[in-house]
């Protein structure tokens, strides 16, 4: 007796703590708004207002300003300037004795060019390739023993281009032309990251929805534990009144319906904070959701998949953006190798240059004789010129060479670990769809066999503890039919991202500027 008043005392404290969790879990669902939201729905609040999605999306952007940088290094440039010197020199000796202050001039000097690099290596500079200047001033002049300053102006200056051609180093492709093409390739890649990135995040989410739908039901099936339990608890009164039932099978049964009710709060917690998950997933502005329920309106079902196993890797091995980027990364081996191989030539370059001169007194004088272009001139030549022994440029393309085989061998791993996912996640998926057949027929069997041993019991056949342990059957086989269509489910959505379907199969139209 002692031990079972411990007991009966437990059971009480544990039925009051029950209730009082109860009516705290109903006056807080009292105060929350729900919000129905099918999958669609989610998905467009996602795209539109995840946070992570949001980040991801300057990538890209950022990557198109860096190439545009690049492309930079052909922009022209225009240098002006002027400048004016003077020169007054120290007194000298004319003639025996005989001092005279020194010779004074100044100097206007002006230069215009126009220079740059062309695409294929060619540099260039159009404009003043001497400066046009303009000197005047005087020189100190001993004539009849008097000394007198005699005054002298001259100009003259050259225009014309010139031009510098590289034939066998930085010929097929220089620095500037590998920065762009790396450029061009990353600018894929990061658009390649958010679409990953973007698939993920979806990815997550459905199988987030499709946890809400299984905690939403799992939490229905639990109240109705608590309902058969609860109802069983009435009936074992009844007969304990008259007599046709022992106090023992009260308490269990008192016992059973605490415990369902505990059940029943762990499982609102859960869909509480699954739903957390899904704000977290949908909005960037979690205390607008904070006091909203989310509901889904979509259900579990089991909808027969056709799995093609070589069609499927088919559809890995040339979708997945992982696989895609493996193949960039590879594509910027190649070209870093065949930059590399490049400096491994010596520099031969061509030159020439091509103008005209002007002179005369003063500045406007040289302005219009290099105008009349009667004077030309024009070079042209070439320099060669050979590192010997060039041991950092063989070195770095010995890298370069180890770098791309490298990148082969990440592209067969790739390979072969989207083959191995893709096939697990077949088999899972099988796995899973046979699941959610046989616990369907348990759940069947499991509702008959209780409505049959509830008419045992009322016919005194059977004994509460039978009862209640079909009850528990029932659940636990209702809560296993639920579970098993949330991972088929869940497994499908697994096998699209891994095939790299999950944008085209949920109609999701990314496009990436």
């Amino acid at each position: 007796m002692p031990q079972s008043l411990r007991t009966m005392r437990l059971i009480r404290i544990l039925l009051v703590l029950v209730a009082a969790g109860v009516v705290t879990l109903a006056q807080t669902n009292t105060t929350a708004k729900v919000r129905q939201l099918s999958l669609q729905d989610c998905i467009q609040l996602t795209l539109k207002n995840n946070l992570d999605l949001q980040i991801d999306r300057y990538n890209p952007q950022i990557s198109l300003f860096t190439l545009k940088a690049n492309y930079g290094s052909y922009d022209p440039t225009l240098s002006l300037a002027g400048q004016h010197d003077r020169v007054e020199s120290g007194a000298q000796l004319l003639s025996g004795s005989i001092s005279a202050p020194g010779p004074i001039s100044d100097d206007n000097a002006f230069t215009a060019t126009l220079g740059g690099l062309l695409p294929w290596g060619t540099t260039y500079t159009l404009g003043t390739l001497t400066p046009i200047q303009d000197t005047y001033g005087s020189n100190p002049v001993f004539t009849n023993n008097v000394i007198t300053r005699q005054p002298f102006e001259n100009s003259a200056g050259a225009v014309g281009l010139q031009i510098s051609q590289p034939l066998l180093k930085n010929f097929w492709i220089d620095q500037t032309r590998l920065n762009i093409r790396v450029a061009k390739n990353r600018l894929k890649y990061s658009q390649l990251t958010l679409q990953l990135q973007i698939m993920q995040t979806v990815t997550t989410l459905e199988q987030a929805y499709y946890d809400l739908i299984y905690d939403g039901q799992n939490m229905i099936v639990q109240q109705k534990a608590v309902e058969l339990a609860e109802q069983l608890v009435v009936e074992s009164k009844k007969r304990l009144e008259v007599g046709t039932l022992a106090e023992l099978d009260l308490k269990q049964a008192e016992a059973q319906a605490a415990t369902s009710r505990a059940t029943l709060i762990a499982v609102r917690s859960t869909l509480q904070v699954q739903q957390n998950l899904m704000k977290q997933l949908i909005t960037d502005q979690y205390a607008a959701w904070a006091d909203v329920a989310v509901e889904p309106s979509g259900t579990l079902a089991a909808p027969v998949q056709f799995f093609s196993l070589q069609d499927s890797w088919s559809k890995g091995l040339t979708q997945r953006p992982e696989i895609l980027q493996t193949k960039l990364d590879l594509e910027k081996a190649g070209i870093q190798l065949k930059y590399d191989r490049n400096q491994l030539f010596p520099e031969l370059d061509v030159f020439g240059t091509f103008g005209y001169n002007g002179s005369g007194t003063e500045f406007s004088d040289a302005l219009y004789d290099i105008q009349k272009t009667d004077h030309p001139f024009y070079t042209y030549g070439g320099k060669l010129s050979i590192p010997l022994g060039n041991r950092t440029a063989r070195n770095t393309y010995k890298i370069s060479k180890m770098s791309l085989e490298q990148a082969l061998l990440t592209l067969k791993k790739t390979e072969r670990n989207i083959m191995v996912e893709i096939d697990n996640d077949i088999k899972q998926a099988r796995s899973s769809y046979e699941q959610a057949s046989a616990t369907k027929a348990a759940r069947e069997y499991e509702e008959a066999a209780l409505d049959a041993e509830q008419k045992k019991l009322e016919n005194g056949k059977s004994t509460t503890y039978t009862v209640l342990q079909v009850q528990r059957d029932l659940t636990t086989a209702r809560g296993n039919e639920i579970q098993a269509l949330d991972t088929y489910n869940k497994n499908l959505s697994q096998l699209s991202l891994d095939e790299g379907t999950t944008l085209n199969r949920l109609g999701i139209d990314l496009e990436v500027k």
